[in-house]
């Protein structure tokens, strides 16, 4: 039993490593050399096989391609058409669908398409081209294109395999190519992403290609009342923001009374708000909670050689600046042994007939003899060659005919030998300064097709917003004091003693308890907290709370002043030490405020009355134990804000009649046992 499975384990490894092998290189992953996967590798071929200036039917091109993929036309087609979209390698004719809107292609036997002038320039050259047998051996493809661009750069990629992923962001032309002669020229340099739906990025978190881009629609406001939409995100279309637009609407995240879409060249999404509903407030929601901004994770991997590996852009920019100029020297090479080659050819030719050596052979009666004849007539003029004289040369003169003899002229052929000797110097020259050669190429190439690739993304910083700050406060949440239950499915009945407030779904609400516990929770549906909550509001930074409450242990009354307290989500936390008699006797919010305190008759007091003055004691920490506001017992505790102001008022206008005091009807009955117990000892002594 053994034997048979680790058998099937070995037989299992070896197919899943030949599996995921052929995903990993043959489908998913882009190639560094020249940024691509092997279809579209093998649609370019393809289409480099067809080209005859002309447009040819996509249909074709596939049926074409599909000599050299092993796979279906469906995947062919959607390559070749995303290939296309991306502009720079393939001119298109008919329609190839909308990046904006998301539209599909139409069907490929009504579509056309070609290579562009770039692809022509930079893709290919069979000299520098090693080639395999296609997968069926009935012919060959390329193991991969000389690219003379960065095109793994330049057009992005995105594909899953087995164990990993990549995803590469597309980047400028320019740039690109201006990186390139940065580095040549030993210079520093950056790039960045550049979107095709343009948009607005933020870069901060980008991290050489293996990090994080944000990026956002442009909006613009109309006016108050109308937001238009002229750039989408990378990775959306018009349709998806739309459809993330109308879902954050029905959720009541924000509020919109109408939204229109006229894309058809350029984004155009019209967005119209209902009454008290402004464009700068819907603008930064939309950021908040719509597909307006969307953060774009990156991960640069690639195939090099046979193997993956996680690159970053600095690293394949200097990769494919090195291999341009490897490759643009192994072209000047191959010219410089042509050029050799024609001018040797040339030299023979002018020899042979100008010098008259053909007549040489007209008494030899045998080839050998002929061959050996023209090879020690040609000795004299050895010097005046470049290359030594092989039998092939001397073949290649006998081959010449009495026509183009006769028709020889000298003043020509000695023209096209000096252009051609023009030729070797400026060849070796430039192998001279290959680095200054690379940088006229890139120049160039700059000069003939910079200008049809701007920059179409602005590259800024975002200001993060902040969804609990521009949430919308669509929930009403309410707290039955009867039955105890808190929550936004919750409804008050009793305006006096039940609490109601809005708060949007994002917020923390802060709940306070007359026992002194407090809690932070999230907005409830429905919470029991019971009969005894004292407070309920919207969690807020920076609030100030002013209490007094009754110690269980001493039975006096204590003052204190804190601000929001620090929390950890439904843990509960106390005030003050907890006990069975301790309970808030007041709770006020804010600066100002002011608290009367009636205590105790005791005889020998002068006053059974004290008047708190909550900013003349210090903002301290929640838990602390705060300051004892009297000896006595207190019987009674009210807010007397209102009081203070009406004296304040008064005693500043003369002549005027201070009313009646309004006090707040903020009074907590105390234990009936307790008081009475200090009564009786204050009248004892």
């Amino acid at each position: 039993m053994s034997e048979h499975t680790g058998r099937l384990h070995k037989l299992f490894d070896s197919n899943f490593l030949e599996y995921t092998s052929y995903v990993i290189k043959e489908r998913a992953i882009p190639a560094i050399e020249d940024g691509l996967k092997p279809v579209q590798r093998r649609l370019l071929q393809t289409l480099h096989n067809m080209d005859d200036g002309r447009y040819h039917k996509v249909a074709n091109v596939v049926g074409e391609t599909m000599k050299l993929h092993p796979h279906g036309d469906a995947s062919i087609f959607a390559a070749l058409v995303n290939l296309a979209n991306k502009g720079f390698l393939i001119d298109r004719q008919g329609n190839f669908g909308n990046i904006y809107t998301g539209d599909q292609a139409s069907a490929a036997r009504y579509i056309e398409c070609r290579l562009s002038p770039l692809a022509l320039e930079v893709m290919f050259n069979k000299d520098l081209t090693e080639y395999v047998e296609s997968y069926d051996g009935r012919t060959t493809e390329p193991v991969s294109l000389p690219a003379k661009i960065p095109l793994l750069l330049l057009q992005g990629a995105e594909g899953i395999a087995v164990g990993m992923a990549t995803r590469i962001l597309p980047h400028n032309f320019r740039e690109l190519l201006q990186a390139q002669i940065a580095i040549l020229t030993e210079q520093d340099f950056e790039i960045f992403p550049d979107f095709p739906q343009k948009g607005l990025i933020d870069i901060t978190d980008y991290d050489q290609g293996n990090g994080k881009v944000r990026c956002r629609a442009r909006i613009k406001e109309k006016n108050e009342k109308t937001i238009t939409i002229t750039e989408i995100p990378y990775g959306t279309t018009t349709t998806s923001l739309i459809d993330s637009i109308e879902k954050a609407a029905k959720s009541g995240k924000i509020k919109i009374m109408s939204i229109s879409d006229y894309t058809a060249e350029e984004v155009e999404i019209e967005i119209k708000l209902p009454r008290n509903i402004y464009a700068k407030d819907t603008i930064k929601a939309l950021y908040a909670f719509t597909d307006c901004e969307v953060p774009l994770n990156t991960n640069l991997t690639l195939i090099r050689g046979d193997f993956p590996e996680t690159s970053t852009v600095d690293e394949v920019v200097k990769f494919n600046t090195e291999k341009l100029v490897d490759d643009l020297t192994r072209e000047l090479e191959i010219e410089l042994s042509r050029l050799s080659q024609r001018l040797h050819a040339r030299l023979l030719d002018q020899i042979f007939i100008e010098e008259r050596l053909y007549k040489e052979i007209e008494e030899v009666t045998t080839y050998e003899r002929v061959v050996s004849t023209v090879d020690e007539s040609l000795k004299p003029y050895i010097k005046r060659l470049e290359q030594p004289v092989t039998r092939e040369d001397i073949e290649r003169l006998l081959e010449i005919r009495i026509k183009r003899i006769s028709r020889y002229d000298i003043e020509r052929q000695a023209k096209e030998i000096r252009a051609i000797r023009k030729d070797i110097k400026e060849i070796k020259t430039s192998l001279q300064d290959v680095i200054g050669y690379t940088i006229n190429y890139l120049e160039k190439l700059l000069e003939s097709y910079g200008d049809d690739f701007p920059r179409l993304s602005e590259i800024t910083e975002f200001s993060e917003v902040k969804a609990r700050k521009v949430a919308l406060s669509n929930l009403t949440v309410g707290y039955n004091r009867e039955t105890g239950f808190l929550g936004h499915s919750i409804k008050a009945e009793n305006e006096q003693n039940d609490i109601v407030f809005s708060c949007s779904e994002y917020d923390r609400l802060l709940l306070i308890f007359s026992s002194g516990m407090y809690k932070v929770v999230p907005v409830p549906e429905k919470l029991f907290v019971g009969e005894e909550l004292e407070y309920a509001a919207i969690f807020e930074k920076n609030v100030v709370f002013n209490i007094v409450y009754r110690d269980g242990v001493e039975n006096l009354a204590y003052v204190k002043r804190f601000r929001s307290p620090k929390f950890i989500l439904d843990k509960e936390y106390y005030l003050f030490p907890p006990h069975k008699r301790s309970r808030i006797l007041l709770l006020l919010l804010g600066e100002g405020k002011h608290a009367r305190v009636s205590l105790v008759p005791s005889r020998r007091a002068r006053s059974n009355i004290v008047e708190i003055d909550f900013d003349q004691f210090l903002l301290k920490n929640a838990s602390a134990k705060g300051k004892r506001v009297s000896p006595r017992v207190a019987r009674r505790v009210v807010e007397s804000t209102d009081r203070v102001i009406k004296e304040r008022a008064a005693s500043s206008l003369p002549g005027i009649e201070p009313q009646e005091d309004i006090v707040a009807e903020t009074e907590v009955d105390l234990d009936n046992g307790s008081i009475a117990d200090t009564v009786e000892e204050e009248h004892k002594s």
